[in-house]
């Protein structure tokens, strides 16, 4: 088995379309769906490197958010997804400037040399960046 995609349930499809395309580059649709009786849209977006998230936005939906990585293991289920990322700094620099919330800043992860950070997408879903220690 491989890893195939992420899937996340927004409120407002084109507004995580256009900031996932500015964050992360995932511009090529592979999938659209609709199925207005049932008030649901969804978009599969990758980038080049194979790199897929889909979006399915269903009206009614009800958020959820958490305030930090901590407070989202209180809940059971699904609660950030992370990218391995090169150059932290780079990399939490254009998710700021696409629009991203930071929830914790470029800091040292658990494991030695390698740094993380959290931010959160315009809805509120977590997102954590990895940048692995240095090869010696």
């Amino acid at each position: 088995m491989t890893f195939d995609h992420v899937g996340l349930s927004v409120a407002d499809l084109d507004l995580q379309r256009d900031f996932y395309a500015r964050a992360l580059g995932l511009t090529e649709v592979e999938e659209e769906l609709e199925l207005p009786e049932a008030g649901v849209r969804t978009a599969i977006l990758r980038r080049p490197d194979g790199l897929k998230l889909e979006f399915v936005e269903r009206s009614g939906s009800a958020p959820q958010e958490f305030a930090d990585p901590y407070a989202g293991a209180a809940v059971q289920g699904y609660f950030h997804w992370a990218l391995a990322v090169a150059d932290l700094e780079a990399a939490h620099a254009q998710l700021l400037a696409a629009g991203a919330t930071e929830v914790s800043p470029p800091a040292p992860a658990a494991r030695p040399g390698a740094r993380f950070a959290y931010l959160k997408d315009p809805e509120g879903n977590l997102l954590e960046l990895i940048q692995a220690a240095p090869v010696r």
